[in-house]
């Protein structure tokens, strides 16, 4: 588990993720041309637009095992 400072909307929190998602978080944002505050920021943007919104590192979580599914489902 590592925990990082990120800001979101000029705030700074911090999120603490596992070192794999971290890693696929900044791989997703580099291929978006995203910094990975801006890409956290999105993600946090469209969480709380949800009916059922989970915490932010849970957030996190789901979008890269998403982005993960759709990348296989491509194939």
């Amino acid at each position: 588990m590592h925990k990082r400072s990120v800001t979101i909307d000029g705030h700074r929190t911090s999120i603490s993720l596992e070192d794999a998602f971290w890693s696929e978080l900044s791989a997703i944002a580099r291929m978006r041309g995203l910094s990975l505050n801006a890409l956290v920021a999105e993600i946090d943007h469209a969480r709380s637009t949800a009916p059922d919104s989970p915490n932010l590192s849970s957030a996190l979580r789901l979008h890269v095992l998403g982005e993960l599914r759709r990348r296989v489902n491509q194939s």
